[in-house]
């Protein structure tokens, strides 16, 4: 994600007037520096391992980190900066997710800090490890320039001492702060320090009877036993409630950047007002909206119900994914099985247009902060006739797929190779992941959700048409050919004629979806696909006019996927 940049005049002039996020939240961070003269900056993403990793997470640390790299473009490099993904392992865990194995083993461990708690997975030496290996495993993969943090290790180390004994001796300011946040229930029984029960290992979520700040230990009593313990709030026997406890990593860390989820913004106010207190400054960040499950519900850890790192990398690459988290971050967006396909051909989209763009629109390009401002040429296959190369989009590959009922790559190739036939997974590597994903995804989605229609008459006659023009074209007729031809079939019908197209004349009308649609209806049996003549190029004339015959002939309508 750091590879170094070229800092170009142009580069630099259209940067400092970029309206494109990642920017505006970088000039935030210039001004900070420039009023404080500091020669260094501190970015982090939190991260709560009570569940295992789900894709939120890494899209804190995908817009952190393109974040950070406009600000090293806004500053020339001339500050240091740095990116710490903080677990915050060290709380107790307080429910059983819903999707683990071994429940039972992570049930008898409840309430005791997640890096005490059995791996139910067998595989690391706690709950809290295994889902902070898991997160890593990601985050190295992807190439993000950061380092790890884990709670436990900095307040078991003595880390924090410095800032927790500080907390105790602010004691009542944090406390003035926090207690009209709650009811007065909560009130009542509220201290933001949690000790680690010597005996038991649970975090205790108990009321104080007394503190000692110069000695820097807290008096409480075991609500069970009635026993009464004096805890030090140093070296890992005592950790914070999560409020006071981000505030006081911001302030030991002296964190300058980090961003939170909208129903995050009253404990980012609260969190700001105690590192006052304990005299630092709160970070910069912004509020990007949440998640959503395909049914429109917020997407949680525990209960599983979003996709999971793994489960969208099946499917698609990691680029498609940051493509996802880069567009409108303020939004809310469902995120589920099927806006994979969009966010992939997005960024193909996006990495096509590159090379033609000026800096200003480079900087507003997706594939700039996904690829830190080095975006990697776009593959394309080279055809006979054709001017320029042609990019293959993972809608296209799925209606090949959809066609041959392709489960095997090889198939695909089959036709990529006949359309180009220099083209190979070899020379295109990043074409032969593509087509890997997309034979997965036809499997599991496209496969099971197909369903075709018959032809009316009006369509009937189309189809007819449309196989005679293309017995009449010349062999190896271009994509673009194909395309003119089709839409020369359907400017003659009046259904699909569109006079409010752009260009559009009463001799020559422009041609609607409907036309394009009734074709993925009936020869695809999907309601939408690529453009139509790349399709017939790749696919093949002959085999699209058999394609076209046997939906004529009733071949497809009530089969089985």
């Amino acid at each position: 994600m750091s590879a170094p940049l070229v800092l170009t005049p142009d580069l630099l002039d259209a940067a400092r007037v970029s309206p494109a996020w990642p920017f505006e939240e970088a000039k935030k961070l210039v001004k900070r520096i420039e009023a404080s003269g500091q020669k260094r900056v501190l970015f982090e993403t939190g991260y709560g391992p009570s569940g295992l990793p789900h894709i939120g997470t890494f899209g804190e640390v995908a817009r952190t980190s393109m974040v950070r790299r406009a600000f090293e473009v806004l500053t020339e490099g001339r500050i240091e900066t740095r990116l710490i993904a903080f677990s915050d392992d060290m709380d107790g865990l307080r429910k059983v997710p819903d999707n683990i194995p071994n429940k039972e083993l992570v049930a008898a461990h409840l309430g005791k800090p997640l890096t005490e708690v059995p791996d139910p997975f067998g595989t690391h030496d706690s709950f809290g490890a295994h889902n902070n290996a898991r997160l890593r495993a990601f985050l190295d993969a992807y190439g993000f320039d950061y380092e790890f943090a884990s709670a436990t290790d900095y307040y078991r180390s003595g880390r924090f001492d410095a800032a927790l004994k500080l907390m105790l001796a602010r004691y009542d300011a944090v406390m003035k702060i926090m207690l009209p946040s709650f009811r007065e229930e909560r009130a009542a029984t509220y201290s933001p320090f949690l000790p680690i029960h010597p005996k038991t290992r649970i975090v205790m979520q108990v009321p104080l009877e007394g503190y000692d700040a110069e000695a820097g230990t807290i008096d409480w009593a075991d609500p069970d036993s009635g026993e009464r313990f004096t805890t030090p709030v140093t070296g890992g026997h005592c950790k914070l409630q999560w409020k006071p406890d981000w505030a006081m990593r911001w302030f030991a860390l002296g964190v300058d950047y980090e961003m939170a989820g909208k129903d995050l913004i009253d404990s980012v106010k609260l969190s700001g007002a105690i590192v006052r207190a304990l005299g630092g400054q709160a970070p910069e960040g912004f509020n990007y909206e949440l998640f959503l499950d395909e049914k429109g519900q917020k997407i949680s850890k525990s209960k599983g119900n979003g996709l999971t790192i793994e489960e969208w990398l099946t499917y698609a690459s990691p680029e498609s994914l940051a493509q996802f988290m880069f567009q409108k971050p303020t939004a809310a967006k469902r995120l589920y099985f099927d806006v994979i396909p969009r966010a992939v051909d997005d960024y193909l989209n996006f990495l096509d247009a590159y090379p033609r763009q000026d800096w200003k629109q480079r900087l507003g390009n997706p594939v700039w902060h996904i690829h830190a401002g080095n975006p990697p040429p776009p593959e394309t296959l080279e055809h006979a006739g054709e001017a320029k190369g042609t990019s293959v989009s993972f809608s296209m590959l799925l209606n090949l797929a959809a066609v041959a009922n392709a489960e095997d790559p090889a198939v695909l190739w089959g036709f990529l190779r006949r359309y180009a036939p220099t083209a190979s997974p070899e020379n295109h590597p990043r074409l032969d992941r593509l087509v890997g994903y997309a034979v997965a995804y036809f499997s599991d989605f496209v496969k099971p959700a197909k369903i075709y229609r018959p032809a009316d008459d009006v369509e009937r006659q189309v189809l007819q048409k449309i196989d005679a023009t293309l017995g009449a074209l010349p062999a190896g007729a271009t994509a673009e050919e194909i395309q003119a031809s089709l839409y020369d079939v359907a400017r003659a019908v009046p259904r699909y004629q569109d006079f409010a197209a752009k260009g559009a004349t009463p001799e020559r009308p422009g041609v609607s979806n409907d036309f394009f649609n009734a074709l993925y209806e009936v020869l695809l049996g999907e309601k939408k696909g690529p453009r139509f003549g790349s399709f017939i190029a790749l696919y093949g004339v002959p085999e699209t006019r058999k394609l076209i015959a046997d939906a004529l002939a009733g071949a497809f309508v009530g089969k089985p996927a």
